[in-house]
């Protein structure tokens, strides 16, 4: 499964799935080395940068914001990963 950076997020990996790619650009946040959907955070990612969460997984209730933040400050890095694979835009985006 596609990571999004190297090195994990306040303890959390943050990546993709190839089987998701057909959805809206999204981050999934996950201690699990496995890398999997079951069990992680999922957050779909407006054009702005903005997040909405779908699942919380395992992420904790103050870990939530500072994942959020980060994504924000790096969605345009993520995107372009994103791309590489998927032909799908950002949440709420029209095709």
């Amino acid at each position: 499964m596609p990571k999004y950076f190297a090195e994990k997020v306040l303890g959390h990996w943050l990546y993709f799935t190839t089987h998701c790619i057909l959805e809206a650009m999204h981050v999934h946040a996950s201690r699990d080395g496995k890398l999997r959907e079951k069990g992680a955070a999922k957050f779909f990612v407006y054009a702005d940068g903005t997040s909405r969460m779908m699942q919380q997984g395992t992420l904790r209730d103050h870990e939530v914001p500072v994942i959020q933040d980060f994504i924000k400050q790096h969605y345009l890095e993520m995107f372009a990963k994103w791309q590489e694979l998927s032909d799908s835009g950002f949440y709420g985006e029209s095709t």
